[in-house]
């Protein structure tokens, strides 16, 4: 048999593919949104990417009330870093879409491009990994979380005691995942 060559196609996974075969079964309609929400997913990554690469240039975009350009000027304006790793361990780490750590102020910025309202709890959760991964007390600094969705803003601040329990249920989680994969060597 000579095989045709999809060399191309190495890694890929196509919408309809046999890994994905829940599709079989699915309506029209089902498949149609399914399809139009990985569409989503897709346009939000390279909306992450454009931000990303805006605020790194330091091109800002049109003064507007939109969740896109309000995300980059802002995070332009507090001279951000887009896309950080926050690390604690191979079993807890995260990529805060742009941060800043400055005059003992911690400011998380979340560009969110979907529909489904986010939740502060992710930011809580970089802040704690800022916190552990370079070892500040939240009682010692002040914190600032922003959420950017649906041409809103929502601002966070969190209690200390709150950042301080994130830390504790990362550093315990962790712990739990590091016994079972040395039970399971």
């Amino acid at each position: 048999m000579l095989w045709k060559d999809h060399s191309n196609l190495v890694g890929e996974h196509a919408f309809l593919g046999a890994s994905k075969y829940h599709w079989l079964n699915y309506s029209d309609e089902k498949l149609s949104e399914s399809y139009s929400n990985a569409l989503a997913t897709l346009k939000g990554t390279e909306l992450h990417e454009f931000a990303a690469k805006c605020i790194e240039l330091g091109q800002k975009l049109p003064r507007s009330q939109r969740t896109l350009n309000m995300y980059v000027n802002d995070a332009i304006g507090y001279k951000m870093k887009p896309e950080q790793v926050l690390f604690y361990s191979e079993n807890c780490f995260g990529t805060a879409d742009a941060i800043i750590f400055r005059g003992n102020q911690l400011r998380i910025h979340d560009l969110k491009t979907g529909k489904i309202p986010a939740h502060l709890e992710q930011l809580e959760i970089y802040a704690a990994l800022f916190c552990l991964e370079y070892g500040k007390e939240p009682k010692d600094i002040d914190i600032e979380l922003r959420i950017y969705q649906n041409d809103e803003v929502v601002i966070g601040v969190p209690e200390p005691s709150r950042i301080e329990h994130v830390m504790q249920r990362i550093i315990h989680s962790d712990q739990i995942i590091k016994n079972i994969k040395e039970q399971e060597l």
